[in-house]
């Protein structure tokens, strides 16, 4: 089949790989995106971590931590001008706090919750009606008991983080700064998961299929036996969990040590136990289209019509 040159720079965004490596890999696959990125995997062309959806939409992400819970959530809208104005942001931090308080089931029952005089809804309408834009609330994430938030460029990444400790740690402003440290590190890492325990089988197995290709695509190890070059594939997991876990990386703020090692010691200085339980990152737009827009064109059909 025939590739276009948009779909070869789409696959030179998502990869950093080569413009003619990313044609033959597209002309492999048929077309296909994601068999293309595992083909230019396998060649040790492009990295796992840059495999990311479109993020596109406008809008923001606010992350906020309460006494008792944290709360994310994204609201989006047609273009970036609405991501500055005032209304717009007073109302997405509200509807966090509708969040916080109500704690809705999903984004349909947070509609129902009361704000203001009436509902979210109904909120939304007005802001709808005074901005001129088509805005949606798109999720929201909710956790209760010692938890850190973090928001990033404005609005462009949100991330809360639960935390399993006694109330005197936590009270401590110390435990402060050290959760606002984990929700760094997961904006500026993107971790997919927690620890080694929580990566699937099957994403473990697709992982060691792509290093077993690169072994046989590379000389130095093509020629080696099935079963040492199975041990090999075992060993090079490693730096896949150390991209892939949170607890794993290595600190952003101290890369001689690892997360892990981070909340020891920080558990340590504060006389107590830490543990991570779970993290939410949002990114604004994460998956979604945005609208191409030509101005010219759309002044030209309004011309013609």
């Amino acid at each position: 089949m025939a590739i276009s040159a948009k779909d070869v720079m789409e696959l030179r965004k998502q990869t950093d790989c080569g413009m003619m490596e990313c044609k033959k890999a597209l002309t492999q696959a048929d077309g296909d995106f994601e068999k293309a990125i595992e083909i230019l995997r396998e060649q040790g062309l492009a990295a796992a971590n840059k495999k990311a959806g479109r993020i596109a939409a406008e809008g923001m992400v606010y992350a906020v931590s309460f006494d008792n819970c944290a709360v994310v959530v994204e609201v989006n809208a047609e273009t970036d001008f609405v991501a500055k104005n005032d209304k717009f942001v007073d109302f997405t931090k509200n509807l966090a706090k509708v969040v916080a308080d109500e704690n809705p089931a999903d984004v349909e029952a947070l509609m129902a919750c009361k704000m203001g005089d009436g509902t979210v809804d109904d909120a939304l309408k007005a802001l709808i009606l005074v901005i001129k834009e088509n805005i949606k609330v798109r999720r929201f994430a909710r956790y209760k008991g010692h938890c850190a938030a973090y928001v990033h460029g404005g609005g462009t990444h949100g991330v809360i983080v639960k935390f399993e400790t006694s109330d005197d740690v936590a009270a401590k402003p110390e435990f402060a700064a050290f959760g606002k440290d984990i929700a760094m590190q997961v904006a500026a890492a993107n971790p997919s998961y927690l620890n080694e325990s929580d990566v699937p089988e099957d994403v473990l197995a697709k992982e060691k299929e792509i290093v077993l290709a690169q072994m046989a695509n590379d000389p130095k190890t093509a020629n080696k036996p099935d079963a040492i070059k199975e041990k090999m594939a075992i060993g090079k997991l490693g730096k896949f969990y150390k991209e892939a876990c949170l607890v794993d990386q290595a600190f952003i703020k101290d890369g001689g040590m690892d997360v892990k090692k981070y909340v020891a010691d920080t558990a340590k200085a504060l006389g107590g136990d830490i543990k991570i339980v779970s993290f939410t990152h949002f990114t604004k737009g994460e998956g979604l289209e945005k609208r191409n827009e030509d101005f010219a064109a759309e002044v030209a059909a309004a011309i013609k019509g």
